[in-house]
């Protein structure tokens, strides 16, 4: 149902808005004093203050999907999600890409295997892929790009057709009048709220990616409807991002739910973890593409899951039992009692499982 049918006493308005006070909206000339306000402005790309990039002009990926031609270079600064599908997008049309990226290791592969693995399957497509890079600069010359940045020690200029800002992107909040309402902002222009979405000014409520991370649609609109639920009605839900996965539409995939082997430790659990490559994974070894493997994290006194990592090319649907195992206090040995069809390749978790006490390549078929 639509929510103006549901709530009849909402008033749906279009136009650019600013908060005037703690309860007042101005829109196309006219000020407005609603009894409950929901923000949910979205974010914008943003690139990094790099010397020298605003003046040599960037795509983002938005544009890089709308270009007339195809370029014969590409260099890619950032290498979360969008960084590297598009990246892999690209070198399959034949393109030479390189991937800069500031950080030690791949943020959206969190655990460093599955980093390491990713990485080999890019460069295995002629993408090159460089952490720990830092930009200097970068510059126009005779129509291309150059690029000046420190990796592997040294300083180097890399040369391409084409410059891809992929660095995340930051709240929609900049002219919103926020500071006029009462309403705190963190360090990335990111509004503060509480567990019910409630900002500073109690009147006012705000969901999706103006939050802050995560910045998932579906994120946002789990959060929209809690915040507007809460604003009409008080009940006071509650935004719970404990078991939330991520999926990475690389191939093969990168999924993730819960914590990293080393988030668990940090958060004081004492845990077990192991990984199982793919090639024991009857689905991955049928379809010829045994590329990929899976982690599991649990608590090493109780059993329970506290995080998995897959790499495979369906890694995004085996990722979702997963989830639920983790939203329910489900432990490994109620994956490995769970009936998981043979030559599926979620049979990989129940595997996975087992491998904590069994050796699962001396295992026949569908036995536990």
């Amino acid at each position: 149902m639509h929510v103006a049918e549901q709530y009849p006493n909402i008033t749906i308005l279009k136009g650019e808005a600013k908060l005037a006070g703690r309860r007042q909206i101005i829109l196309n000339g006219e000020t407005y004093s609603p009894g409950k306000i929901v923000i949910a402005t979205g974010s914008l790309p943003w690139a990094p203050p790099i010397p020298g990039l605003q003046e040599a002009g960037y795509i983002d990926s938005t544009e890089a999907l709308s270009l007339s031609e195809l370029p014969d270079s590409l260099i890619i600064i950032g290498a979360g999600s969008i960084g590297l599908e598009f990246a892999q997008l690209f070198a399959r049309f034949g393109v030479r890409v390189m991937v800069l990226e500031g950080q030690a290791h791949l943020a959206t592969a969190q655990e460093p295997e599955i980093g390491e693995a990713i990485t080999r399957y890019l460069e295995e497509e002629k993408v090159r892929v460089c952490l720990n890079a830092r930009i200097e600069g970068v510059a126009r010359q005779r129509g291309r790009y150059v690029v000046s940045a420190h990796i592997d020690g040294k300083v180097q200029e890399c040369e391409a057709t084409r410059v891809m800002v992929a660095t995340g992107r930051r709240p929609n909040t900049a002219h919103l009048g926020l500071e006029s309402a009462g309403i705190q902002t963190g360090f990335k222009g990111e509004i503060v709220v509480n567990e019910q979405l409630q900002t500073t000014n109690p009147h006012i409520y705000a969901a999706g990616d103006c939050i802050g991370e995560p910045m998932y649609v579906y994120v946002a609109a789990y959060a929209g409807g809690i915040a507007a639920e809460n604003a009409l009605q008080g009940v006071g839900r509650v935004y719970d991002l404990t078991a939330l996965p991520a999926v990475t539409f690389t191939d093969p995939q990168i999924a993730t739910v819960g914590f990293t082997e080393r988030q668990a430790r940090e958060r004081g659990f004492q845990v077990k973890s192991l990984r199982l490559d793919l090639s024991n994974v009857p689905r991955a070894v049928a379809s010829r593409d045994t590329r990929g493997l899976i982690k599991l994290v649990a608590a090493e006194d109780t059993g329970r899951l506290l995080g998995a990592h897959v790499l495979a090319a369906d890694a995004g649907e085996v990722i979702q039992e997963a989830t639920l195992a983790i939203r329910f206090g489900l432990t490994i040995e109620d994956l490995v009692n769970t009936f998981h069809p043979y030559l599926t390749m979620v049979e990989g978790l129940k595997l996975a499982a087992l491998t904590f006490a069994k050796d699962v390549t001396k295992l026949s078929c569908c036995a536990a």
